[in-house]
């Protein structure tokens, strides 16, 4: 058999990985490093440090492997994330036979945790489909901790719920009925230019919990417009841009 271990890494920070993370990226036989593009040589370089500095077993060796581009002109949403599924895990299934054969351990750094908006189970599963497969998944801190501990700031207040959603669906949508906080991930558009601001305050991170960290905060109105000039200057910068806030209605 082959065993997949996803290993969640938190924020590229290597102060993030648990002692378990450390163990499992030591014992696997092969770790496996997407490359996103030239635009995103950041990220690469990132798992790379990561594993130069946790991984002291001489037998791990490291493979890397281009990311398929997902297709923007499809227009049905789901259609083109289920397309680009599929070509990932056709990519890693070739890395893992080129390198492995029928048996071993690879492993995959996860951003954040595989459990909360990451695609990383999924594709896992299209390739045990086609693989004599199992899948470990190693916990990791997400944004969202990263980000309540960036402000210091507690997620729910006291006995309220509260919902973790995407930017896409927060412009489609508007504010969730029956919730006052909203956790908004993978909002390349700033979404929260489409909601009424009275009222509601912002806690905005941008590379939380990495040396690049930015945070922001305050009233919505008076905080929008600084949060956009200042997250298309850190794109611009640094070529990519990872993102997350928190909404709450007084």
């Amino acid at each position: 058999m082959i065993e997949l271990v996803l290993v969640g890494i938190g924020t590229g920070n290597p102060d993030h990985l648990t002692r378990q993370a450390i163990k499992a990226l030591n014992a696997a036989d092969l770790v496996m490093i997407p490359r996103k593009g030239q635009n995103k040589a950041d990220l690469a370089e990132l798992r790379r440090a990561i594993c130069a500095e946790v991984i002291t077993n001489p037998a791990t060796r490291l493979v890397e492997f281009d990311l398929p581009v997902r297709d923007l002109a499809t227009p049905d949403y789901r259609a083109r994330v289920d397309d680009w599924h599929d070509a990932i895990a056709a990519v890693w299934k070739e890395t893992i036979l080129a390198e492995l054969g029928s048996k071993g351990s690879a492993a995959l750094l996860v951003w954040g945790d595989a459990s909360l908006y990451d695609s990383t189970l999924r594709i896992a599963d299209r390739v045990a489909r086609v693989l004599p497969l199992t899948v470990r998944v190693i916990p990791g801190i997400t944004s969202l901790q990263a980000l309540t501990a960036a402000h210091a700031m507690p997620l729910n207040e006291i006995g309220a719920p509260f919902i973790v959603t995407t930017g896409r669906r927060l412009r489609e949508e508007g504010w969730p009925k029956g919730v006052d906080t909203l956790a908004v991930m993978l909002d390349g558009e700033c979404s929260f230019q489409s909601i009424a601001t009275e009222g509601v305050t912002i806690w905005w991170g941008a590379y939380v919990g990495m040396a690049e960290e930015i945070t922001l905060s305050g009233p919505l109105d008076k905080t929008s417009q600084r949060i956009i000039e200042t997250r298309a200057e850190a794109r611009d910068r640094h070529g990519w841009i990872m993102d997350i806030y928190i909404l709450r209605r007084a």
